[in-house]
């Protein structure tokens, strides 16, 4: 378990095929995190002031709030990218964690599938690799280059190379602000239908807070330097944004973010 201790303060669309449950080995639970007194400082700037936050196992849980809050920076430390400069993390251990950005990061000199099996061992490393390609609906494009993808289908292998070393948490750093909104839709569709088959947990940054209702089974909202608003949101699965209780959630969790409060 990886803990950190401090003292001081759309061109083409793909539709992912029905795949058969994952096997418990391929498909271990999802990781439990725990944080307590964390504080984020840049030089003078306080960025994150004695968060504690527990998040359960399986969980899918999307951070919000202005820009410059501190959601990427709080995201970073869970991901062990940075250290807190006091408090303590316990988010399991790396190999167990993988992020995704928003945008792909592909290497545009290996072709698709060599992209996703980066990194992975053993010489069935590009059957695993074409195998998650197939789970994000791009089974017949491994031997592509990244440059004939569109945006969101390079967001689909960088998924893919997210799933294939079968995380127990998932880090997702914005990864579909730069998509159109038919193609946004589309992955919040996907990643929903990948988490609930794999069942990690799952922890999205976004400024669109239907992304964050749409997607989350708690919404936080980061503001002043710790959790301003931690709201469940207990709508049933897949959601339609014109579900009963989705606008309500939604405007509670905006009515927050610009410092109004919702009517009684």
């Amino acid at each position: 378990m990886w803990v950190h201790e401090f003292d001081n303060p759309v061109t083409h669309h793909d539709t992912p095929p029905a795949l058969p449950e994952p096997s418990a080995a391929s498909a271990p639970p999802g990781l439990a995190l725990r944080l307590r007194g964390v504080a984020k400082s840049f030089g003078t700037r306080h960025v994150l002031q004695g968060l504690d936050l527990d998040i359960d196992p399986g969980a899918f849980v999307v951070l919000v709030g202005r820009s410059g809050c501190g959601k990427s920076t709080l995201l970073r430390l869970i991901a062990g990218l940075d250290a807190p400069s006091a408090g303590t993390v316990e988010a399991g251990d790396a190999q167990e964690r993988r992020l995704m950005f928003q945008d792909a990061r592909l290497l545009p000199w290996k072709r698709v599938v060599d992209n996703v099996a980066l990194g992975l061992p053993g010489r069935d490393a590009r059957d695993r690799a074409m195998e998650a390609l197939a789970q994000v609906g791009l089974a017949g494009r491994g031997g592509d280059w990244p440059a004939t993808l569109s945006g969101g289908q390079r967001q689909r292998v960088a998924l893919a190379r997210a799933l294939v070393h079968r995380p127990r948490l998932l880090l997702l750093d914005e990864p579909l602000g730069a998509l159109d909104a038919l193609t946004r839709l589309e992955m919040h569709r996907l990643i929903e239908q990948l988490w609930r088959r794999h069942g990690f947990t799952a922890l999205l940054v976004t400024h669109d807070v239907t992304e964050a209702v749409a997607l989350a089974d708690r919404v936080l909202l980061i503001d002043r330097g710790g959790i301003a608003l931690d709201v469940d949101v207990p709508l049933p699965r897949p959601r339609s944004r014109t579900a009963a209780g989705f606008a309500a959630l939604e405007e509670r969790v905006l009515l927050h973010i610009v410092g109004e409060q919702p009517p009684a």
